[in-house]
């Protein structure tokens, strides 16, 4: 029998509680895997407390480090009592992003699962969030957790993008598909496949017109749309996917997957994360506009293949 899989759990350095902490829980036990806690604690005010000599500081540092390990302990016993292999770790550092990967690196997880910390968009503009350094660069699947209305996720959604023209991505779909359905799976959980496809984002010139206008017109977009569809349900067919649980949606893929998760009451929506380079990856991914609007939460998946 394999190695026991393991998720990790990033918490808050404010000794807060969260739907993330039970989300982690309730997956650890239905997918009888073993749950690493981890705090990455930093506080600003006490970090610079100039009032107080640096042995004082030290002294307060350690005691709060102690007092977070405790509080961590003290919420991993009743999950140990259920039989879920639980160890937590504290780790005092101002910038925990490298923390993380390197954690990530030398451990490796199932899933790094974290409560989604909400920013203002003006807060966005003016520095990355580690939410969104963690959605560019964690290399395993990330789980951001909001609005969780129970502990093991009932109704699961996996997007899909078929018909993408860059070849990089080639096979990316089925693992997110196989992904999703993993998850669903372990959670005993409906799973829908939507593909929320938007002409207006292809190029006209692409099919040899000068303006949008004529190639709308034509039956070229028709021959498009029927082309995607038979990309969608190939795809969906060859994963197990039933056609009542396919569903093809024309529009901006954001509000498409946003809406149908509100109408839906959808739990957890599973996602790829397309790597951006340049100006593409200042404008951002699909996945990066709609993580702050979801009104559920996000199972990211990476394109990028992991090495043992």
């Amino acid at each position: 029998m394999s190695e026991q899989s393991r998720f990790m759990l990033v918490v808050s350095p404010l000794m807060e509680n969260s739907p993330a902490f039970d989300r982690a829980a309730a997956l650890a036990k239905a997918s009888d895997a073993a749950l690493h806690i981890v705090a990455f604690d930093y506080l600003e005010g006490l970090a610079t407390a100039g009032m107080v000599n640096e042995q004082a500081l030290e002294q307060m540092r350690i005691g709060y480090v102690e007092r977070h390990r405790q509080w961590l302990e003290d919420h991993a016993r009743p999950l140990r009592k259920i039989g879920v292999h639980v160890t937590t770790e504290v780790v005092w550092v101002e910038n925990p992003l490298q923390e993380i990967l390197i954690h990530l690196k030398e451990q490796p997880m199932a899933a790094l699962i974290k409560a989604l910390e909400y920013e203002s968009l003006l807060s966005r503009l003016m520095f990355t969030p580690l939410d969104i350094h963690l959605l560019r660069e964690c290399p395993v699947p990330l789980h951001f957790v909001s609005h969780a209305q129970q502990a093991l996720p009932r109704k699961i959604v996996a997007a899909v993008d078929p018909f993408h023209r860059d070849g990089q991505y080639e096979g990316f779909n089925d693992r997110i598909l196989r992904e999703a359905s993993k998850l669903a799976n372990t959670c005993n959980a409906t799973l829908d496949v939507i593909y929320a496809h938007d002409l207006s984002s292809i190029g006209a010139d692409e099919f040899g017109f000068d303006n949008a206008s004529a190639f709308f017109s034509s039956g070229k977009a028709k021959t498009l749309f029927d082309a995607q569809g038979d990309a969608f349900r190939e795809l969906a067919e060859r994963n197990g996917i039933p056609a009542e649980n396919q569903h093809m949606i024309m529009g901006n893929p954001a509000k498409v997957l946003s809406s149908y998760a509100d109408a839906y009451n959808i739990d957890v929506i599973v996602m790829g994360r397309v790597g951006h380079r340049g100006l593409d990856r200042l404008v951002g991914s699909t996945v990066e506009h709609l993580l702050y609007k979801m009104p559920c939460s996000v199972w990211v998946i990476s394109p990028e293949e992991l090495v043992d």
